[in-house]
């Protein structure tokens, strides 16, 4: 690679570490990077998901202060992020690029479902109850949201946030540091397999692993400061930029 590739790598590895800290869907900057460079879509997609999973933990460390008190939920969805990254990762290895009709739908229902969150929680409140992190709808879909995320995952965590401010009972802030949890639980499942049955470009991970480290604190310090409305609104932001540029190519 020569040192202007190098760079912008890193550079989008950075961002991507950042956007998935605060909201999500990074991917959709370090995955067309790698295209533009010309990169395989396959060896692309599998390099960055493994790079992107130090990025991951950095931001779930960085939110380390609102996940105090949140083992059960984390163990309970961890086991259904963790089984649904391994059969995405699966399926990818599977069947390349069989995901890619359906990424802009998924993407805009979770936009739908994260500005309508706090109207569904308020319909909600009087039929949860305070181990609502356990009822198998949510886990099931999360299921079906970590084998979105093992396959692609660009978006993965506005769908998560959706489905935890829906389900869970909890501050804005709380719930996305454990998006941020389980978002790492995702990618790092389907890295391992990517790493054992998938061309893995080392070099290419090396550096989306570096620039998502340093994005996951950037972003950690950066979410963890923004009032929930403000926060909610970034994610919305976001999301819509990713849904045009997954519409418009």
């Amino acid at each position: 690679m020569s040192p202007f590739e190098v760079g912008a790598i890193f550079a989008a590895g950075l961002c991507a570490g950042t956007i998935n800290t605060i909201v999500g869907s990074g991917s959709l900057i370090t995955f067309p990077t790698l295209l533009a460079f010309g990169f395989a879509p396959l060896t692309a997609n599998v390099s960055n998901t493994v790079g992107l999973v130090p990025g991951s933990i950095s931001g779930a460390f960085g939110y380390r202060r609102e996940l105090a008190g949140q083992t059960q939920r984390g163990l309970w969805l961890g086991l259904s992020s963790g089984a649904g990254g391994l059969t995405g990762g699966i399926l990818l290895l599977a069947f390349p690029g069989a995901f890619e009709a359906v990424v802009p739908v998924l993407i805009g229902l979770a936009l739908v479902l994260v500005a309508a969150g706090p109207w569904l929680s308020r319909v909600l409140t009087q039929h949860r109850h305070p181990e609502a992190h356990r009822s198998w709808p949510l886990f099931v879909l999360f299921f079906a949201t970590a084998i979105y995320g093992g396959y692609f995952g660009a978006g993965q965590g506005i769908i998560m946030i959706a489905l935890l401010t829906i389900f869970v009972p909890d501050r804005l802030q709380r719930l996305n540091g454990l998006k941020n949890v389980l978002a790492a639980v995702v990618n790092g499942v389907a890295g391992i397999l990517f790493i054992f049955a998938a061309q893995v470009r080392w070099d290419v991970v090396i550096l989306i692993a570096a620039g998502s480290i340093l994005g996951g604190q950037v972003g950690a310090r950066i979410g963890r400061r923004l009032p929930p409305p403000v926060l909610r609104g970034a994610i919305i932001v976001v999301g819509l930029v990713a849904e045009a540029r997954l519409l418009i190519g």
